[in-house]
């Protein structure tokens, strides 16, 4: 039997429902699990992430602890079983959400990491870092699978931890699995797929500070410092069938689970992203 939402009281639109408090420093971010479970993970420069739950009139259910100095960012994977974490001092921690633990820290970064996404699958998890980089993760083993410079040649690892002019800012997967969008202090908007290590699309854009794919992937909107939200029409492609099989099979296989698969070398790599 079908069921419906409750329908909504006008007289309730604009009230406030509730007041989470806890945290002792500024909210950075904020994430909904996507399996509708109404979970909330805030991220605070308090140096952790706390777990809320809406349906128990926000009762805070876990704090995790791990991170050293501010946590900047935090993203769910599209089943909502685990979370990535990115903050100051190189941070990129992964939790699993069913046990509230952490599972690994991603190491290989040299600057403050500032904006984390899955990908629709995921399969692939994409961070943003002051160090001029996007690295693209493999979440399930914690590899990198993948980097996109902003500066070249790339920067030795002592200045990619100072301060430059390429900054990295925000991170965001397409839908259709195969594009990543990236906003960096170079005054520019770039737009990468996932098997080639060049942009294929440039636009400019200054003061550039987050930036989202529309659902269908058609649209990326991108906020500024100066109070402006600025709109591109994105490049489009039509998915491979061998890119959409690949999808729903990572959909339900993590990387450890592919690996076992009595296929040929060259499937697993494809169905790895390692080609």
């Amino acid at each position: 039997m079908a069921s419906f939402p409750p329908r909504v009281n006008e007289k309730e639109i604009g009230k406030l429902l509730l007041n989470l408090v806890d945290h002792t420093e500024v909210v950075r971010d904020l994430t909904f699990a996507p399996d509708g479970s109404l979970i909330l993970v805030s991220a605070s420069r308090d140096k952790t992430l706390r777990v809320w739950d809406l349906k128990d009139d926000g009762n805070m259910m876990k704090v995790l602890r791990g991170h050293q100095n501010w946590v900047y960012s935090c993203a769910f994977s599209p089943d909502s079983s685990m979370l990535c974490s990115v903050g100051a001092s190189k941070a990129v921690f992964l939790w699993n959400m069913d046990k509230y633990t952490m599972i690994r820290k991603l190491e290989g970064h040299h600057h403050d990491v500032v904006a984390c996404d899955f990908s629709p699958d995921g399969a692939l998890l994409a961070t943003a870092s002051y160090d001029t980089r996007v690295y693209i993760w493999d979440p399930h083993t914690g590899a990198i699978l993948m980097e996109f410079g902003h500066l070249f040649p790339p920067p030795t690892p002592i200045f990619a931890g100072g301060a430059n002019d390429r900054w990295v800012r925000s991170v965001s997967f397409s839908h259709d699995g195969l594009h990543v969008a990236s906003l960096a202090d170079d005054k520019m908007v770039r737009f990468w797929r996932i098997d080639e290590d060049y942009p294929v699309q440039v636009a400019p854009l200054s003061n550039g500070l987050c930036c989202a794919f529309s659902t269908d992937g058609s649209v990326l909107a991108a906020g500024t410092h100066d109070g402006s939200v600025y709109f591109w029409a994105t490049p489009r492609q039509v998915p491979s069938l061998q890119h959409l099989c690949r999808m729903s099979i990572r959909r339900v296989m993590p990387t450890q689970e592919v690996q076992e698969l009595p296929v040929p070398s060259k499937v697993l790599e494809f169905l790895s992203y390692r080609l």
